[in-house]
């Protein structure tokens, strides 16, 4: 271990005190922790107001207003949050911020409750893990200078998931409810807090049959297990030094029929929800483990100092079709006439004995670290200074063991014709250690203000390959080590302009490391935004203007983008420029009357292109002339809501237009074969309250039916969720 890195760890294990969203809080020490949240980025909407930058944060109650499970469907009222659905549920989401590229989420940093919940979010960021959406209680989404603070990755911003809080009194609640295709979630929670100790304990299910049918019949569906306790002590109210202990566990399991084989564009026309023969066995199981430990103590008035230690581990595995014959089976759906028999094969003819592979992608990621934010408040002449100083030491890693079954296809059904040994297809770990410093001033200065920032990161890249002919780890066949250094400044300013009217812009260097192994240099960006606020009464409007100009960009090869080349391979893309504006409006008529109609809109504009001309072997950009528009960035995004709510009872309606995307980097026409449609889908949602304690409501995702395609990655065509319908029960106590 460096030097640095001791010192670090030295520094990251002073006494501190870790930030929690302030209604977690109990209502002892609440005003404490509301100025102390620290790790957390917002907590409130009214810490966004004061955010040198474009920022948004959606209360547990505008995510009842909707109650979805799945967060891209909470996402889309966000403007300048682009996403691709996978499987119709958002198990696995692919989630991007001003044009940063949307997937696996690898090219923005997610937390849960201010800390990194990636399995390995230095050495594998694309890794096949997201928070259980039905228990979170709040999504932060900060974009510009600020992302300086959370890091590691800033070019597009940083995505804050806060779990369910501990209640400031006795409190749960139960919620039950069935729907279309099978569909149960089951989520319940209890918790209390007294004078000194509180405790929160929560479980979900979640399951569904599947959507879409395998010819010959076979499971499309999944099942969702998780379960999360928070443990707190906090001092007496009078203590001389307040201090606050949260010890925070959680278990989640996840067992998916789920494939990467998607359909021609015949198949698709013909019947969208069809799944070949050769997805059959495909399948993916997954088992995470979380530990938090969180520390609050208030040094004195002025002081305090927040530290959270964490440990995450995460076992995958899935099981799916690789290849056959050698040929990739995005290269097969490509030009399904070419190569007819490979075709012929994959939708259940008989096929020579070992012609399919199917892969054991098993993997198990840990990530460990400690971090620690120093809060100093002082005044300097006239302006008051919200000084922060943070230090994170983490490690991580990522290990490869895999194998390849063969199998034949025999009139319909797949049979195993040999058995692989583990470790023979991809016997590799990759390696993270990554010391990282920031440092930022918010200051009030009259109508003013001001948020200078600074981070610093250091990371030590380690990918070292064992030889695949027996699978052991005696044999080392090649180490490969890097190290990464950057400094990442940033500035942002707000000038109050009236009382309800707020100027703000922000500027800030976009970093995104590379991956254990990767030539590729890190990927970085001078980012620019400028913004109108404006909130009065029932109304909020923002306006904002952004430009990030890629000095470099780069491109990952994931499964999930085609596979075509070697998993983990990274590659330099040049000179890129992603501009846009995004808008937002919301308003409640009648927010004082016995009946309210809140009203929103947001919009995103984005113009994405290349600056260069290069040739590049990743499948998503090929040749690329300067001018071309980058792939999976949809010109225009437009989601709006109007809904009815009186004392007992609330309607709502929200619709969202997606526009069209290229699927491959071009410029002009798009080509049938590289495009994916525009769509405009709408979910309603209607509530009766019948007492104080218990809801009936019923929900309808997709309410025209719309058949849609969401994605030609990474083989085929995929479809998005056809019309839903869900009923439930909720009871509070």
């Amino acid at each position: 271990m460096s030097t640095l890195l001791r010192t670090a760890i030295a520094l990251a294990l002073l006494p501190a005190a870790p930030a929690f969203a302030a209604a977690e809080t109990a209502a002892p020490t609440e005003e404490a922790l509301v100025r102390l949240d620290r790790i957390n980025v917002f907590g409130s909407r009214d810490e966004v107001e004061k955010t040198a930058g474009s920022a948004h944060y959606i209360d547990k109650e505008e995510l009842a207003r909707f109650n979805y499970s799945d967060v891209h469907r909470v996402l889309r009222q966000v403007p300048g949050v682009y996403l691709v659905e996978e499987e119709g549920y958002g198990l696995r989401p692919n989630i991007g911020i001003r044009g940063s590229g949307t997937d696996r989420n690898n090219r923005i940093t997610v937390m849960e409750d201010g800390v990194l919940i990636a399995p390995a979010p230095y050495a594998a960021p694309a890794a096949y893990y997201f928070p259980t959406m039905a228990r979170i209680s709040g999504v932060e989404i900060k974009k510009g200078a600020a992302a300086v603070q959370a890091g590691p990755r800033t070019t597009g911003g940083a995505l804050n998931l806060l779990s369910t809080p501990i209640p400031g009194e006795t409190a749960g609640l139960l919620d039950l409810s069935m729907g279309s295709h099978g569909g149960v979630l089951a989520r319940g929670w209890a918790g209390t807090q007294g004078e000194n100790f509180g405790a929160l304990f929560e479980g979900v299910r979640q399951e569904s049959n599947g959507f879409k049918r395998i010819d010959g019949g076979g499971d499309t569906g999944f099942e969702l297990d998780d379960a999360m306790a928070k443990l707190r002590w906090t001092s007496s109210a009078n203590a001389q030094r307040f201090q606050q202990f949260d010890l925070k566990l959680g278990y989640n399991t996840q067992d998916s029929d789920e494939t990467y084989l998607g359909l021609t564009e015949d198949d698709f026309a013909a019947d969208p929800f069809r799944r070949y023969a050769a997805s059959r066995l495909d399948n993916i199981q997954t088992r995470q483990r979380l530990f938090e430990l969180r520390h609050l103590v208030e040094l004195t008035d002025n002081i305090d100092l927040s530290t959270v230690a964490y440990r995450t581990e995460f076992n995958r595995n899935w099981y799916k079709l690789n290849d056959v014959q050698g040929l990739s089976i995005s290269a097969i759906l490509d030009d399904p006439a070419t190569y007819a028999s490979q075709y012929a094969w994959l939708t259940g003819a008989t096929s020579p004995a070992n012609a399919l592979r199917l892969r054991n992608n098993n993997r198990a990621y840990y990530a460990q670290g400690i971090q620690s934010v120093l809060g100093v408040g002082f005044g300097t002449g006239e302006a008051t200074h919200d000084l922060e100083i943070g230090l994170r030491v983490h490690r991580d890693q990522e290990d490869r063991y895999q194998d390849d079954d063969r199998y034949q296809m025999v009139a319909g059904q797949l049979v195993r014709t040999s058995d692989g040994a583990p470790g023979t297809q991809e016997n590799r770990v990759g390696d993270a250690e990554a010391v990282s410093l920031y440092v930022q001033d918010t200051i009030e200065w009259g109508r003013w203000i001001l948020s200078p920032g600074l981070r610093y990161e250091r990371i030590d890249l380690t990918r070292t390959n064992y030889s695949t002919a027996t699978g052991l780890r005696d044999v080392v066949l090649s180490r490969n080590e890097s190290q990464v250094d950057a400094l990442i400044p940033g500035f942002g300013a707000t000038y109050l302009a009236t009382e309800d009217l707020a100027v703000f812009a922000s500027v800030h260097r976009g970093f995104n490391p590379p991956g254990p192994g990767s030539n590729a240099d890190p990927e970085e960006s001078v980012n620019f935004e400028f913004g109108l606020r404006y909130g009065r009464d029932a109304l909020a409007a923002e306006l904002v203007g952004f430009v990030n100009d890629y000095s470099n960009l780069v491109g990952t090869c994931t499964a999930s983008t085609g596979g075509n080349c070697n998993i983990g391979d990274q590659f330099d893309g040049g000179d890129a420029r992603v501009q846009g504006l995004e808008a937002s409006l919301a308003y409640d008529f009648g927010a004082d009357g016995p009946v309210s109609y809140p009203v929103s809109l947001s919009y995103t504009w984005t113009d994405a292109s290349f600056r260069n001309s290069f040739n590049s072997s990743f499948e998503e950009w090929g040749n690329v002339a300067s001018g071309d528009e980058l792939p999976y960035l949809p010109e225009h995004l437009l989601n709006a809501a109007i809904g009815m709510q009186g004392e007992r009872w609330r309607l709502n309606l929200a619709g969202n237009y997606i526009g069209r995307m290229r699927t491959e980097a071009g410029q002009g026409a798009v080509p049938a074969g590289e495009k994916i449609d525009s769509v405009v889908l709408w979910d309603v949602v209607a509530g009766y309250r019948v007492n104080d304690h218990f809801e009936i409501y019923g929900r309808v995702e997709n309410l025209a039916d719309e058949t849609y395609a969401t994605s030609r990655r990474p083989a085929g065509l995929r479809p998005g969720l056809p019309r839903t319908s869900t009923v439930g029960l909720r009871f509070t106590f």
